[in-house]
């Protein structure tokens, strides 16, 4: 029974558009708010890969790819993601487009005092394969065939960043849809809520700088709440950056299971050590996925690859420990 309800809770993630794990914090912030999107003096291409409990045949995977920048030297910008996202019989694949604008309130570039909103549009293929389901006799549920539903939804937020300062906030999936694999009450309200707040601090002419930031987010279709707390440390190199950090991601929501013939509760909690280094206009990084739950599916890890690559690039204007926007 255990095993069941861990596989139903990745099953109800895999159903509620792109998957939030710790990838924004290899420098792919644009993936979770659409505000970020050309923040940067830099236009971004990300790629990143992850792949769960290896050795297990249908193990949860996913692959996005993403690119955003400026238009120009307006203060508008677009961007777009792609991604697939695997998870057993269950899968999806989403595509989305951005347009974000940022406002300026510095009266020079040195100080950075900026607004910014944004907005993602997309659809979302969900397919659920019964072909291979085993029953007895006629099931008004299964059909044994590969189920399909495709959806229209939109994203929308803002950031603000002041100096070293930054905070995001995101409503994702704002449509209600006609939901998938029949469970309507579930998947019809994926709205989900995301609040993201961080500082850079650095002593005047240190080579090294540190951001901690929390991640707050919550499942309105749910009730589901939990919280990443996050740190980070940047080295300054002459070739670019390199930079490590660790991730705390506590559930705010509990499951029963019982062990020695009593009831007992745990809730998802999750360790993400992180690496990673910018060599000129290239960015690598990698982040190991830990679940510390006593009761767990596999004791294995989630392993996550991120590959960047910068263009387009203008000069730093500000000057600030601002390393989303710098």
């Amino acid at each position: 029974m255990v095993a069941v309800s861990v596989l139903c809770a990745h099953i109800t993630n895999s159903q509620e558009g792109l998957p939030i794990y710790t990838d924004y914090l290899t420098d792919n912030y644009y993936l979770i708010h659409p505000s970020m999107a050309g923040i940067a003096n830099c236009s971004k291409v990300r790629l990143t890969t992850r792949q769960q409990w290896f050795g297990h045949e249908d193990a949860p995977k996913l692959t996005t790819l993403s690119m955003n920048g400026r238009i120009g030297d307006t203060p508008s910008a677009i961007g777009g993601i792609l991604y697939s996202d695997s998870n057993g019989y269950h899968s999806q694949t989403g595509a989305y487009v951005t347009y974000a604008h940022h406002l300026m309130f510095s009266r020079t570039e040195t100080d950075l005092n900026m607004l910014s909103f944004g907005l993602s549009a997309g659809f979302i293929q969900y397919k659920l394969d019964e072909t291979s389901f085993l029953f007895d006799g006629p099931d008004p549920i299964i059909d044994g065939v590969v189920q399909n539903e495709t959806n229209f939804n939109l994203d929308l937020g803002f950031s603000y960043h002041f100096l070293d300062f930054y905070a995001h906030g995101t409503i994702k999936n704002v449509l209600k849809n006609s939901g998938v694999n029949k469970d309507t009450n579930i998947t019809s309200n994926l709205r989900r809520y995301l609040l993201s707040v961080g500082n850079v601090f650095s002593k005047y002419g240190s080579e090294w700088s540190y951001e901690p930031s929390i991640l707050f987010q919550y499942r309105d279709g749910t009730g589901e709440a939990s919280i990443d707390v996050n740190g980070k440390a940047y080295k300054q190199m002459e070739f670019g950056k390199i930079w490590a950090g660790l991730s705390f991601r506590n559930s705010f929501d509990g499951a029963e299971y019982t062990s020695s013939g009593s009831t007992k509760s745990q809730r998802l909690q999750q360790i993400t050590p992180i690496l990673g280094v910018n060599y000129n206009e290239f960015m690598f990084a990698y982040n190991y996925t830990y679940q510390s739950n006593s009761i767990v599916f596999a004791n294995g890890g989630f392993h996550q690859l991120t590959l960047g690559y910068n263009f387009n690039c203008r000069r730093e204007r500000y000057d600030c420990n601002c390393p989303a926007v710098n």
